[in-house]
């Protein structure tokens, strides 16, 4: 199973969107900076702003990109 997930960075004033099939140990990485060149390593103030499990992967892939097309705080809220 697999999840979509929004973080919120209050420092940032941004939010990241993403998808994965453990969402625990993802938000770790996003933690530790475990990809130090990527977007959510700017900062560590991530907050888990929304997310939804149980979904297939490609199920979740599809909801991700979705919101990311969207390109508007207006479709999070």
């Amino acid at each position: 199973m697999a999840s979509v997930y929004i973080l919120f960075s209050p420092n940032l004033n941004k939010f990241y969107t993403g998808s994965c099939k453990d969402l625990t140990y993802r938000i770790q990485q996003h933690i530790s900076k475990e990809f130090f060149k990527s977007f959510t390593s700017l900062t560590d103030d991530w907050e888990l702003f929304y997310f939804m499990d149980d979904l297939e992967y490609e199920q979740a892939r599809s909801m991700e990109l979705h919101i990311k097309k969207m390109k508007s705080k207006c479709f999070i809220f």
